[in-house]
């Protein structure tokens, strides 16, 4: 049989979450995946270098193809900040959900939790970006060195609270995942609540305004 020559990335993608849902583990080598999905074994390197990076991007592309489903509405371009973060997990989880399986597989089939965390470090780049794209308020201290640190806490925060997130929504068992629904409202409110700087905004302005008096008064 003549080997398939008009191979994709997303072929790639594709045949690799199949084989490992198949077989319960991961390809021997690349000749072997390559040989059982009928392509040229030098097809997979021009795009990848290991089936690790397979993995990674296997995440990256839920993550991409969340944010092109929130782009195409309206109604996502006008939410605030909470709105937009709130839409990105209910859609996010969906597609988790829509490939529980693969999900759940590439999370769990190390007894290091740490080496399951390290196909999650391309999901982990565009999601931080994404939360500093958000330009969620913080406090302008005047400082930019301050401002950066801030800045990084934020996102390091929200990526501590997808898997959170997530490690909920894995051990899950409530029907179509509703208890993951209610963790998701609850957590990301609560954040918001606790970055909620108006308050501190005022009490800073107070204690600006009674600094000045005192001066004053002196």
């Amino acid at each position: 049989m003549a080997k398939k020559k008009n191979i994709s990335d997303q072929n790639i993608l594709s045949f690799y979450m199949d084989y490992v849902l198949e077989h319960g583990a991961p390809p021997k080598s690349v000749y072997m995946f390559a040989k059982t999905n009928n392509f040229e074994e030098s097809k997979f390197y021009e795009y990848f270098g290991t089936f690790e990076a397979v993995e990674k991007r296997i995440f990256r592309v839920l993550f991409e193809d969340t944010l092109k489903l929130l782009n195409k509405s309206d109604d996502y371009q006008l939410f605030d900040a909470r709105n937009k973060l709130l839409s990105f997990y209910f859609t996010f989880f969906e597609n988790l959900t829509a490939n529980r399986s693969y999900v759940l597989f590439a999370l769990q089939q190390h007894k290091n939790a740490l080496k399951n965390l390290s196909v999650l470090t391309e999901l982990k780049t565009g999601f931080t970006n994404y939360i500093a794209s958000l330009d969620i308020e913080t406090l302008d201290l005047k400082e930019e060195r301050i401002d950066k640190i801030q800045g990084r806490a934020l996102q390091e925060s929200a990526w501590i609270q997808l898997l959170l997130t997530m490690k909920f929504w894995m051990d899950d068992t409530s029907t179509s995942f509703e208890k993951t629904d209610v963790f998701i409202e609850k957590s990301v409110n609560t954040s918001f609540d606790i970055l909620n700087i108006t308050p501190l905004k005022s009490v800073i302005d107070l204690g600006k305004f009674l600094f000045k008096e005192k001066i004053q008064m002196k």
